[in-house]
């Protein structure tokens, strides 16, 4: 119940070994040829759910007209800084060759996951380039905010590159009302992000697909396969709508891998802050031939029934206090609140993972601490809840008892 870590598929990680194995990156086709198709196959699949994909099947690989396109990273740190790159090129396209203008800012909600933060200081653009926007009590995005915060920033001579969206939040596992958003960005012609790492995958269930409404509207999207898709850390798909919007992310030269004319099958290597890449797309397919699509939407599904259970079972129990109704598979809440603080709290998880007991995680929400869950293990009930609930109870006395 800890981290966003997948409880992979009980055989994903055969393509892993076969990689370790026969070492074939998958970056350039030459070099991995079956990596490398299997990474466009999946692409094609992922850009189909958002309906950017105009070929006549997943094996069309070609450049269409009004496609659009990705490739698959190591992690979702590295996809955000590739999409944000995408971002500087489209409204800078001298940044590569004369740096980042320091008129560029982003915004999004205060709560963007903190690679967001990292990648503008990498970029050379500096963390104060990043514009918070403010959020609720569950820390969401308050977009009413937006054309006020928007309307500052020009006056104060910025530009803005890019606005981005949780989908959902890290810390909290709610979505960012994308639709809303996306016609805010509609409106200024404004770059539009969404870190659907962790979300995204609410795409592929009838059941919660509402919750990302708005999402096909972006720009540019990451998803991580390593966290709902089962498949093993890591893999994590940049998606965009227009694929001229990723040709132009970087800029280099190397006649030993890069080449003008045509070249044979799908190269990502142009595309990517990696060199050297092991054949995620291999493991991305794998995950789904073993069992099928509908297999990953009756794990997405249960794995988000799963917090919910959890919540209703917490709710019920008059020690507890759960702040919101979960959208995901991440919970948040807090033992008796009126009387354990907040350094009493995250001293009561490691109680826990001391233990040996139970594994779960803690966040701030608006300055305060509380206990986090994250439902990844289908095997995970309602036997587990009671046994966790009644652990937090036995260690919160241990607490007082220590400090007494």
């Amino acid at each position: 119940m800890g981290h966003q870590v997948a409880v992979p598929h009980d055989l994903s990680g055969i393509p892993d070994w076969i990689n370790g194995t026969i070492n074939n990156p998958s970056s350039l086709y030459e070099m991995g040829p079956a990596g490398a198709t299997l990474e466009g196959f999946m692409i094609n699949w992922m850009l189909n759910k958002l309906g950017w994909f105009k070929g006549k099947n997943l094996c069309d690989f070609r450049k269409l007209n009004k496609n659009g396109s990705g490739i698959l990273t190591h992690g979702g740190s590295i996809a955000n800084m590739t999409a944000l790159s995408s971002a500087r090129a489209a409204i800078a396209p001298n940044a590569w060759e004369d740096g980042s203008p320091e008129d560029l800012v982003v915004m999004g909600p205060s709560t963007a996951h903190y690679s967001i933060l990292r990648a503008l200081s990498i970029m050379g653009m500096g963390k104060k380039a990043f514009v918070p926007i403010p959020v609720d009590k569950n820390e969401v995005i308050i977009t009413s905010t937006l054309e006020e915060i928007y309307a500052q920033v020009k006056k104060e001579g910025k530009r803005v590159m890019a606005l981005v969206a949780n989908a959902c939040a890290t810390s909290t596992g709610l979505f960012d009302p994308l639709d809303e958003m996306a016609v805010f960005c509609k409106k200024h012609k404004l770059w539009f992000h969404v870190d659907g790492a962790h979300g995204a995958v609410a795409l592929l269930s009838n059941k919660h697909r509402q919750k990302v409404k708005g999402i096909e509207k972006a720009d540019s999207i990451i998803w991580d396969a390593h966290k709902m898709l089962r498949v093993p850390a890591l893999c994590t798909a940049v998606l965009y709508k227009k694929q001229e919007q990723m040709w132009n992310s970087f800029h280099q030269k190397g006649s030993y891998v890069f080449h003008e004319n045509e070249v044979i099958g799908m190269d990502s290597m142009p595309f990517t802050v990696e060199c050297t890449k092991s054949a995620l797309g291999t493991k991305l397919f794998w995950s789904f031939a073993m069992e099928g699509q509908e297999a990953i939407v009756k794990f997405i599904e249960n794995s988000f029934q799963q917090a919910q259970n959890l919540y209703n079972y917490l709710k019920s129990q008059e020690d507890f206090y759960c702040p919101y109704p979960p959208q995901s598979n991440i919970l948040c809440f807090q033992y008796k609140p009126h009387i354990i603080n907040d350094q009493k709290q995250l001293a009561l998880r490691y109680k826990l993972i001391n233990s040996g007991e139970f594994y779960i995680t803690s966040c701030l929400i608006h300055g305060k601490r509380y206990l986090r869950t994250v439902m990844m293990n289908p095997l995970t009930d309602i036997n587990d809840y009671k046994a966790l609930s009644n652990a937090i109870a036995k260690y919160a006395l241990t607490i007082k008892t220590d400090e007494n």
